[in-house]
């Protein structure tokens, strides 16, 4: 899946003369964790998160309570909080390696360019959570089944070779490490689940669910 694919291309923005004010309110509209800062030209200059239209109106509240409501609220633009060191990615990108650039800098979106730097879209946590979820089938329906493996080349052909055999259909498979072994989810096209977990038992898989987990949550 390549980042371009999940990418908003219809997304709000906002520029560094908006009040931050009516930042918060299109935020709220539009259920967003940040806005793109674009200039009178459509040029991207920055970007603003959740956090700081946060921070900045609660600093603000507080001055409010000293000097008075309007003389804040009516000059406290976004140019005087937005960031201008912007993330970008192209959306030739892996969509991972755009949720692991996320993560490692705690970003709520980046911003997708081409190869001339023109902005194309913008890709948010929101679409990262759908991609996992579309990934790992959930909206397909079927039923799950969580495999524990050693970690050793051909286990996942091996697993999906008994669902195989019972003429059964694979919605998504993933999996997870743990230490040294690994968890194999698989989603499988049927409502009895049953039969496919006796055939990969009498295969010597070790099938699991949460309730062989619990010791380690508490």
């Amino acid at each position: 899946m390549f980042v371009g694919f999940k990418m908003l291309q219809d997304f709000a923005t906002v520029t560094p003369q908006t009040l931050v004010k009516d930042a918060q309110k299109k935020l709220e509209e539009e259920k967003l964790w940040m806005l793109l800062v674009v200039d009178e030209s459509g040029d991207l200059v920055g970007y603003v998160p959740k956090e700081d239209i946060a921070g900045a109106l609660s600093g603000m509240v507080k001055a409010m309570e000293k000097h008075g409501k309007a003389v804040f609220m009516d000059k406290l633009t976004v140019e005087d909080i937005q960031r201008r060191d912007i993330k970008k990615i192209s959306p030739e990108a892996e969509v991972e390696a755009a949720a692991d650039m996320m993560h490692e800098m705690n970003l709520a979106g980046l911003a997708v360019v081409d190869g001339d730097g023109e902005i194309l879209g913008y890709v948010n946590r929101d679409a990262m959570l759908d991609v996992l979820v579309e990934e790992m089938g959930f909206r397909e329906g079927g039923c799950r089944i969580t495999v524990d493996v050693e970690d050793k080349t051909g286990v996942l052909y091996e697993a999906a070779g008994v669902v195989a055999n019972m003429k059964l259909s694979i919605i998504s498979s993933s999996t997870f490490f743990m230490g040294e072994r690994r968890l194999i989810v698989l989603r499988v096209a049927t409502e009895d689940v049953a039969p496919v977990e006796a055939a990969l038992r009498a295969r010597g898989f070790k099938l699991v669910d949460p309730d062989d987990f619990k010791g380690q949550w508490k």
